[in-house]
C-alpha cells in the first residue's frame, strides 16, 4: 500500500499528463516518416518510450533539484522537500523508468536501441544546466525537440534531414516558454547563483527574446510546410497555433505573471494537440 501511494505521488510530482506536451510532435513525425498512419505496435512503442524517457527525466530534476526547491517558497511544497517521497525512491524510480524506457526502444528497431542511450544521457543531463549556463532553456527545448527525430527513426530505421526541422521547431516553442516560465523565480535565481535568462537580463528582456523564439517557431513552421508540400490542413493550423501564442502572450506580462500556469501548462498543451492534428489530418487526407 505505501509503494502505490510513493508511485502515485511520484507521478503528481512529474506531472506525468503534461507528456501531452512532446507526444504529438513525436506523432506528428511518426506519421510523417510513415506518410500515412504507422502501423499499432509502432505507435504503442513510440508512446511507451516518450511517457518513461519524460517520467526518467521528471524525476530525476526533482531528484538533482531537491535542495534548491527547498529553498525556494514556490517550489518548497514539492513532495522530496515536503518530505512526501525519500530521494532514494525518487531515484529507484528514475532508474526503473529509464530501464523501461531502453527495453520499449529496443522493440522498434537496432537504431532506436542505439540511440536510445544517447537520448537518456542528454534527457538527465539537463537537471544539471542550470547551475552553468545561461542556455538551460535552450538544451530543454532541444531534448524535447529529440522526440520528433527519435520517432522518425522508429519508423524509418534512418534519419532524414528533412525532420530535423520539427525539432527545431520544438526546440523554439519550449525554450521561449520555459523563458517565460523562470521569470517567476528569477530573483531566488540570482540568489542562489543558478542561471537563466531571466536571472541574467531581467525579466522584459527575457520576454522579448521568448517573443523572438516564438516568432522563429513559426517561421520554422512553414519551412516544414514546403519541405513535406503540406496544403490546407497544415496552414489552417499552423494559423491556430498562431493565435495561440499570440493570446499566451496577452494573458502574461513583466508585470503580472498570476496566469503563468495557464499559459505553460494548458495553452501550450493545446498548442501541441492542433499542431500534430493539423499536420496528420493533412497527410491522411493525401493518402
Amino acid at each position: 500500500m505505501n509503494l502505490w501511494h510513493n508511485i502515485r505521488t511520484t507521478l503528481e510530482m512529474i506531472k506525468w499528463e503534461h507528456s501531452i506536451f512532446a507526444l504529438p510532435f513525436a506523432l506528428t513525425a511518426a506519421v510523417l516518416a510513415a506518410s500515412g498512419w504507422p502501423r499499432p505496435m509502432q505507435l504503442v512503442w513510440i508512446v511507451a518510450c516518450m511517457v518513461f524517457a519524460r517520467s526518467a527525466g521528471m524525476a530525476f530534476n526533482r531528484y538533482a533539484d531537491a535542495t534548491f526547491d527547498a529553498a525556494n517558497p514556490r517550489t518548497a511544497s514539492r513532495a522530496i522537500p515536503a518530505g512526501l517521497l525519500s530521494r532514494g525512491f525518487v531515484g529507484g524510480f528514475t532508474i526503473v523508468a529509464a530501464v523501461l524506457f531502453l527495453l520499449c526502444a529496443a522493440q522498434l528497431n537496432h537504431l532506436t536501441l542505439v540511440l536510445a542511450p544517447v537520448a537518456l544521457a542528454l534527457i538527465l543531463a539537463y537537471s544539471f544546466t542550470k547551475r552553468f549556463t545561461r542556455l538551460s532553456h535552450i538544451v530543454l527545448g532541444l531534448v524535447l525537440g529529440t522526440a520528433p527525430a527519435a520517432a522518425w527513426v522508429a519508423i524509418r530505421g534512418t534519419l532524414n534531414p528533412r525532420i530535423l526541422v520539427v525539432t527545431a521547431i520544438v526546440l523554439c516553442w519550449v525554450a521561449g516558454f520555459d523563458i517565460l516560465y523562470s521569470c517567476q523565480d528569477a530573483d531566488h535565481d540570482r540568489l542562489v547563483g543558478l542561471k537563466s535568462i531571466p536571472a541574467l537580463l531581467g525579466i522584459p528582456a527575457a520576454f522579448w527574446i521568448a517573443r523572438a523564439l516564438h516568432l522563429l517557431m513559426l517561421a520554422l513552421c512553414l519551412w516544414l510546410i514546403a519541405l513535406f508540400q503540406l496544403g490546407l490542413f497544415a496552414m489552417i493550423g499552423i494559423g491556430l497555433v498562431a493565435l495561440l501564442l499570440l493570446y499566451e502572450h496577452s494573458i502574461i506580462s513583466p508585470r503580472d505573471l498570476r496566469r503563468m500556469n495557464a499559459a505553460f501548462f494548458t495553452l501550450n498543451g493545446v498548442i501541441s494537440i492542433i499542431f500534430f492534428l493539423s499536420i496528420a489530418a493533412d497527410i491522411l487526407h493525401r493518402h
